[in-house]
């Protein structure tokens, strides 16, 4: 087997820092305010993992201090039914962060439903007006998944002025809210995508390598540059052979074994940037319950 050359990116560790990290603050927000900051998640359906992905939420805001509030709602529930729902969360003075878990049942519009929640309750920041702010260099609640591989690469590079972050992927959810984060950090950002002629040749300038396309080990080490930093955010569920039929095993976008011979840094999968994710949502309740309550604080 090929040993590993690149400093991994334990996002594992980095994220128990950021979330022990919180503690303290939300202990000032309790004080101030007089009740904890209070995080609402929607589960619509049974999808086996959207209950992992909720159940693992619901712990760690709990063990930050904070309220976790769960509706658990069928997958025939109305979208009348939901939007009604997040009506009655916004109204809710004493609930900070609302957060609808996708996907929703293919009847249900997830565009009309993430726009119905208040923008200062939008935790996930996919609300138009935080996209708009984020774009606009007035970032406040960020998408969780991009914020969190930006606190890994400052973690990581430190100063990022002047290197050049690749993306691949242009989604709502990562690629677009990571360049516009990577761009206020003074980084040349480049994205590509599905229609992007020669990917290849693009990615080999990178000193920072970005993947969210969600095909497992698509990027190889002949696409990257010698001692860039690899920030694999795909997350695939492929056959595992050694271990007999029906077994499975998670990997990323990125052949882990084999970049990590070219790359500096790199993040595996799991254990780098799925952790982080959960820590920015956490990060994000307590910044708007901060901020709706007129709390100053600090975040790291």
């Amino acid at each position: 087997m090929k040993t590993t050359k690149a400093k991994i990116i334990d996002g594992k560790a980095f994220s128990h820092q950021l979330n022990q990290s919180l503690i303290p603050i939300v202990k000032k927000v309790i004080g101030e305010i007089g009740r904890p900051p209070a995080l609402a998640v929607i589960l619509v359906g049974e999808d086996s993992a959207s209950q992992i992905y909720v159940h693992n939420k619901a712990k760690r805001t709990q063990e930050a201090g904070m309220k976790s509030v769960e509706h658990r709602l069928s997958s025939e529930t109305s979208e009348k039914t939901l939007l009604d729902l997040v009506t009655a969360l916004n109204e809710d003075n004493e609930i900070d962060g609302i957060l609808v878990q996708l996907p929703l049942p293919k009847h249900i519009n997830e565009h009309s439903v993430i726009q119905a929640i208040n923008p200062e309750k939008d935790v996930d920041g996919f609300h138009i007006v935080n996209a708009g702010k984020l774009a606009t260099g007035r970032s406040e609640l960020v998408p969780c998944t991009p914020l969190g591989c930006l606190l890994l690469l400052r973690d990581t590079l430190g100063d990022l002025s002047g290197l050049h972050a690749v993306i691949i992927g242009r989604s709502n959810i990562v690629g677009k809210p990571l360049a516009q984060l990577l761009l206020a950090e003074n980084t040349t950002v480049t994205i590509v995508h599905s229609k992007t002629k020669n990917i290849s040749e693009i990615t080999t300038q990178a000193d920072i390598l970005i993947v969210a396309v969600g095909q497992s080990e698509l990027v190889k080490s002949d696409w990257i540059k010698p001692g860039a930093c690899i920030i694999d955010v795909g997350i695939n569920r492929i056959a595992d052979l050694e271990k007999g039929k029906g077994k499975y095993r998670l990997v990323g976008d990125v052949d882990f074994l084999e970049v990590a011979q070219k790359a500096q840094f790199i993040t595996p999968v799991p254990g780098g940037v799925g952790p982080m994710t959960i820590s920015c949502l956490l990060r994000n309740t307590v910044a708007a319950a901060a901020k709706r309550n007129g709390v100053e604080i600090k975040l790291k």
